[in-house]
């Protein structure tokens, strides 16, 4: 496990890197504040379509010709979009990231956007959008956090066919220009790299690049409460939303550690409740998302029409009991949470791509980013009272329920007005 450096460099880029020893790789990933957050509002989809053209050439390269440049370089590369940043992700060999980094600062820089792309990227977003016809489970969930997330983050990051369709080369390009600037990027590098020769190469690549991001500005949250969404078939999918504490709370290791007992494993209670002892379901999940100003707990069961209805109910009283005297935490649970949870976070450090993804994710929550050992120490550190005082005092708030089935099912008491059908 290593140290952190953390720099400013001369463009305001704030560059976190983090030598691994043992390692060859190396792993250097650019994220951009360029979500779907940011897209215009008549212009929902342009991030997605951004996600996909700016890997399709850059500088003086084309397409093909920067396609054969990483491959050169031996880079595995990948281009996501998310509700805050685009992402630029780059693996290769450690000896030879100086060939990537001036591919990456054309990438970053001078991407093309070519107007014969538009078309081809436009059909292939269309298809992403479409298919979510085809994915209930999965528009369960968007339609939850339409109903739950503060605006603008309650987006799909799909975009609106209206809204795709309205996208040309100029309104990208321009969109591109306006928020993709250095101060409000973020840049981690993992693995087998040498910090400071990485950062002069990173001023040399990134020359004159100038400008300041505008913050990311959060409206009101959604209505919340249960919404039905048919769906002809033989299943029905139920997502619930939770408030959860932000990343910058002390209390968020704890609501990691209340997931896991929830949700870490075959001996956890939802699986054991609602699956093992009732086989109510096929499938069932707790999950926590937390972001700098807020937090987000999730659960998802998949399972039968006809047993929808006991499954919703076991699931709230699950989620409920937890922080009653009734259903304290025992020894054995959080024991078993704790190893769970400091393995993924060791796993995941011993990846030079994943160390980069959570180092962006903490500056971007924290504004600084966590070793492995901080990470651990402070799972290590929570007690049985310290975790069980937390959910004495724990409220889920206003929850946000979605199913999708055939038929709608009867919410908890709290939520107990009509049915909103999507």
């Amino acid at each position: 496990m290593g140290t952190i450096d953390m720099r400013t460099l001369g463009s305001g880029c704030v560059l976190a890197s983090e030598p691994m020893a043992g390692v060859a790789s190396a792993t250097l990933a650019v994220a951009l504040p360029l979500g779907s957050g940011r897209d215009p509002e008549k212009k929902l989809g342009a991030s997605a379509m951004l996600e996909e053209m700016l890997a399709r050439g850059a500088g003086d390269r084309s397409s093909k010709e920067l396609a054969d440049a990483l491959d050169m370089a031996g880079v595995h590369r990948q281009v996501s979009a998310g509700a805050r940043t685009i992402t630029m992700s780059f693996t290769t060999i450690g000896s030879r990231i100086d060939e990537l980094l001036p591919l990456v600062g054309d990438m970053v820089r001078r991407p093309r956007l070519d107007d014969p792309d538009v078309e081809p990227t436009r059909e292939l977003c269309m298809q992403s959008l479409a298919g979510l016809a085809d994915d209930p489970a999965g528009m369960a969930s968007l339609d939850a956090k339409a109903r739950h997330f503060p605006v603008p983050l309650d987006r799909t990051g799909y975009g609106t066919a209206e809204g795709l369709a309205a996208c040309d080369r100029h309104t990208l390009a321009e969109h591109y220009a306006a928020h993709a600037l250095p101060e409000g990027t973020v840049i981690a590098a993992a693995g087998a790299i040498e910090v400071d020769a990485l950062a002069r190469s990173l001023d040399d690549v990134l020359g004159d690049w100038a400008g300041t991001a505008a913050p990311d500005a959060l409206g009101q949250g959604g209505p919340r409460g249960y919404a039905h969404r048919e769906d002809d078939s033989n299943q029905t999918h139920i997502v619930l939303y939770h408030d959860a504490p932000p990343e910058p709370d002390d209390d968020s290791v704890l609501e990691r550690l209340a997931t896991s007992v929830l949700s870490g494993g075959m001996a956890a209670r939802l699986f054991t409740e609602v699956r093992e002892k009732r086989g109510l379901c096929y499938s069932v999940q707790a999950s926590y998302r937390p972001d700098k100003e807020f937090g987000v707990g999730s659960a998802y069961v998949g399972t039968t029409p006809q047993r929808a209805q006991e499954s919703l109910d076991v699931l709230v009283a699950e989620l409920n009991r937890i922080n009653t005297p009734a259903g304290a935490v025992t020894a054995e649970e959080l024991d078993r949470a704790r190893v769970g949870l400091t393995s993924r976070v060791v796993f995941a450090g011993e990846s030079p791509a994943a160390r980069t993804g959570a180092m962006i994710a903490d500056i971007r929550r924290l504004g600084r980013a966590r070793t492995l050992e901080e990470l651990t120490e402070r799972i290590a550190r929570v007690t049985l009272d310290d975790l069980n005082s937390y959910l004495a005092r724990r409220s889920l708030g206003g929850l946000t329920i979605q199913t999708v089935g055939p038929a709608p099912l009867t919410p908890p008491v709290s939520l107990r007005r009509p049915a909103i059908t999507n």
